[in-house]
């Protein structure tokens, strides 16, 4: 028998009701995760292909084969194992995998040098789930792939918190999260209202959102879909809005009006040339700025997004989970991140950590949501 085919710790016993494994049969190697790739229940389908990539190439051809696979759960979770290979059959796979589930997207993500001046331009595919709300509304999900970042801020980062600190590598499992922040028109058709202060489109965000009632939206979005919908974590947030990158903004090494709405006010981050605030600066409707490579957008500045964590210190308290989990407990305070129109340059930097009450409602307070791979 090859190695392939030995039986490993995880593989699947078959035969025999009793809780001895007395006549029981083994169904190891890559026959034994096709079988669980067979099972009715995602997380397990989901757990198979994890399990695949120990079987060497015979594994890994099983998970490029799982694109085409009819689950979308595993077509979605194949991709997010297969992003990270560097072998050229799985290139030529990933170009080819358009799920029917997923719209493909052309974006340019847009890279600035400490002047704010655009010195390269790219060309990405991302890739949304489209939820469909009702009354003609959706929600845009776009689908991020796991991967390892070092969250948190280097000690020469300019008008870095101590909070931010120390930079640690974290471990995030694919998931999805919200394209924009969730906006008045999503908000009102799944809770029935809209306490948005500015209300002159539907595009905006919703604002004068509470830690409680985005936490309640998400209950009543997992409720009406099936789907566990959540507000991501701390380290999810940062891995997102990062997006491969080290820089102080996803953008680059400093923040431009072009690039974020955040407050202007003779302030500037870098070496960019101060800009006039002519006007006094107001909310804008979510995609106006360019997106990061993930394909999501005003992850700096418009309104602040609440987060699942509580409110802990830097990243020395308590030991800071490494595995993209939240520090989740009783706390009153909880998480923001990403700044606002009104906010300082350097409080929208992917790094920063803000925190408020969770029972408070300001007009720059919204949220964007998330939700596990396998929930798709």
């Amino acid at each position: 028998m090859s190695d392939n085919q030995q039986p490993r710790e995880y593989d699947v016993v078959l035969g025999g009701q009793s809780q001895s494994l007395e006549g029981a049969a083994v169904l190891g190697g890559i026959e034994g995760v096709k079988f669980r790739l067979s099972n009715p229940d995602s997380k397990v389908r989901v757990a198979a292909l994890y399990q695949a990539l120990n079987y060497g190439e015979q594994g890994l051809d099983l998970v490029i084969h799982s694109l085409q696979h009819e689950s979308p759960q595993v077509q979605i979770q194949a991709y997010s194992l297969l992003t990270s290979r560097t072998e050229l059959k799985v290139k030529q796979a990933l170009l080819k995998f358009n799920p029917k589930i997923l719209k493909l997207e052309p974006i340019e993500v847009v890279t600035v040098n400490s002047y704010g001046d655009i010195i390269q331009r790219q060309q990405h595919l991302a890739k949304y789930f489209i939820e469909d709300l009702g009354n003609g509304v959706t929600l845009e999900m776009a689908a991020i792939p796991g991967g390892n970042f070092m969250m948190g801020s280097p000690e020469n980062e300019k008008s870095r918190c101590d909070n931010e600190s120390p930079q640690h590598k974290v471990t995030v499992p694919s998931f999805f999260m919200g394209k924009y922040p969730v906006t008045q028109e999503q908000y009102q058709v799944i809770m029935g209202n809209n306490p948005s202060s500015r209300r002159f489109s539907n595009n905006l965000p919703v604002e004068c959102v509470s830690w409680d009632d985005a936490v309640e939206f998400c209950q009543k979005l997992s409720q009406k879909t099936g789907k566990n919908y959540r507000l991501p974590h701390e380290a999810e947030w940062e891995y997102a809005c990062r997006s491969g990158t080290t820089t102080p903004f996803y953008f680059g090494e400093t923040i431009t009006p072009e690039l974020a709405n955040y407050t202007l006010s003779f302030l500037t981050y870098a070496d960019e040339p101060i800009v006039k605030q002519e006007k006094s600066q107001s909310i804008e409707e979510v995609g106006t700025f360019p997106p990061n490579a993930f394909g999501l957008y005003d992850m700096h500045g418009n309104v602040w997004e609440w987060c699942q964590d509580d409110c802990n210190g830097n990243y020395n308290y308590i030991n800071a989970p490494i595995d993209g989990s939240g520090w989740i407990g009783q706390s009153i305070d909880k998480r923001l991140r990403g700044g606002s129109y009104n906010i300082y340059p350097s409080h929208c930097r992917s790094a920063f950590r803000a925190l408020h009450r969770h029972n408070v409602r300001y007009p720059v307070l919204g949220f964007r949501i998330v939700a596990d791979s396998f929930s798709f």
